[in-house]
């Protein structure tokens, strides 16, 4: 399952976090701006007891943009209508009418999986191909960085992965660097896509607030889906986390919907709302914690400086501030004031593997979604 590549690495000089915008904020919707909640800012943490977070979110450029947006499964289903269009000049589409974009994974994946070799398959196999191609320079290009030049294993998570398409695609990356020379392994996330965003919270959750506690809440936000859920900790029977498990989810597929920020904002509060209810029925002990996973860049004060453009409305705006806008709606759990954290939706999927990666000293995860996620981490001994 896993494949092993290496690379030549220059070292350059890695950015600082950008500051807090001292400027005094507009007026905007109150109940999105920021207030003081309990508990430090610690957002965006990147020391941990354990490891320490490298970097994350990194932007890399060329002509085309950023370099990461050519890996992303919405790049894929540009690259697949653009094949499917060189057919179309013979005049038929073996993939029908409707486009790349609005076909199911489901649906494409079983054009791979017929008996017998069709224009279709053929169409999809030159796509994951070209695919594969782009992947595998984006990993050359990121090993490049300072973040990631001792990078020995890469985690590639997302939505994409779970697909055979994607699964293929990731397969042909490993052999293509293999061959280029780039010796690192590359290997799937252990746990189900819908839950790595969310169990990878208990690395960051204080020690402190699990001592009477079974579970926390913890969010996952995408470019197209939203996964909340109930995380038990289990760590009364494995001190690392190795057996924590998600044991309720709800998924909200909002790219279809196209809400509001405002909207967005509380249909998620909602779905939070819903997991207390359902571990109260179950006697499940929830610490006073939310964990949100969010693309960008994530201030110390749990503002994002960049990276959130595939969310609904401006998330990156001085009037906006996620942790504020859900503690209001829940400001106890149980006996407790609720504390809510934020931080990189890629590092903390990343973090759901770390109990899988004392074996090596430097790692890094890929998140194949909307965009294209990545963070890269240092093991303590």
């Amino acid at each position: 399952m896993k494949k092993s590549m290496t690379a030549t690495t220059a070292k350059k000089k890695p950015k600082s976090e950008p500051a807090t915008p001292k400027s005094k904020r507009k007026a905007g919707d109150p109940s999105a701006s920021r207030i003081d909640l309990p508990g430090p800012d610690v957002h965006g943490l990147r020391e941990l007891p354990k490891l320490q977070v490298d970097g994350y979110s990194l932007q890399l450029r060329d002509n085309e943009g950023f370099v990461g947006d050519q890996a992303s499964q919405t790049a894929f289903r540009v690259l697949l209508e653009r094949w499917r269009r060189k057919h179309r000049s013979d005049g038929t589409d073996p993939l029908g009418l409707r486009h790349s974009r609005d076909m199911s994974k489901k649906e494409l994946d079983r054009l791979l999986r017929g008996q017998k070799v069709s224009d279709a398959a053929n169409v999809m196999h030159s796509a994951i191909g070209e695919f594969a191609q782009e992947l595998a320079a984006v990993i050359q290009r990121f090993l490049h960085q300072p973040s990631w030049e001792k990078v020995e294993r890469i985690v590639v998570g997302g939505g994409f992965p779970e697909s055979e398409a994607g699964e293929r695609a990731i397969l042909e990356a490993g052999a293509i660097l293999e061959e280029m020379g780039v010796h690192v392994q590359l290997g799937r996330l252990s746990h189900e896509v819908d839950d790595g965003g969310l169990i990878g919270w208990v690395h960051l959750t204080p020690p402190e607030m699990l001592k009477k506690h079974d579970a926390i809440l913890a969010i996952d936000i995408g470019g197209t889906n939203v996964r909340c859920g109930i995380v038990k900790t289990r760590h009364r029977k494995a001190r690392d986390f190795s057996l924590a498990k998600v044991v309720r989810r709800e998924k909200w597929r909002h790219a279809d919907e196209k809400p509001s920020r405002t909207n967005f904002v509380e249909h998620v509060a909602g779905m939070l709302e819903d997991m207390v209810r359902y571990a109260e029925r179950k006697k499940i002990r929830l610490a006073p914690f939310i964990g949100i996973a969010c693309p960008g860049l994530i201030r110390k004060d749990g503002s994002i400086a960049r990276g959130a453009q595939n969310l609904p409305g401006d998330w990156e705006s001085e009037n906006f501030h996620l942790p504020s806008a859900l503690w209001r709606r829940m400001p106890m759990i149980g006996s407790g004031p609720t504390l809510v954290l934020m931080h990189n939706d890629a590092v903390v999927q990343g973090l759901s593997e770390l109990s899988f990666m004392r074996d090596v000293g430097h790692w890094a995860v890929l998140t194949i979604g909307t965009g294209l996620g990545n963070a890269s981490f240092t093991n303590r001994k």
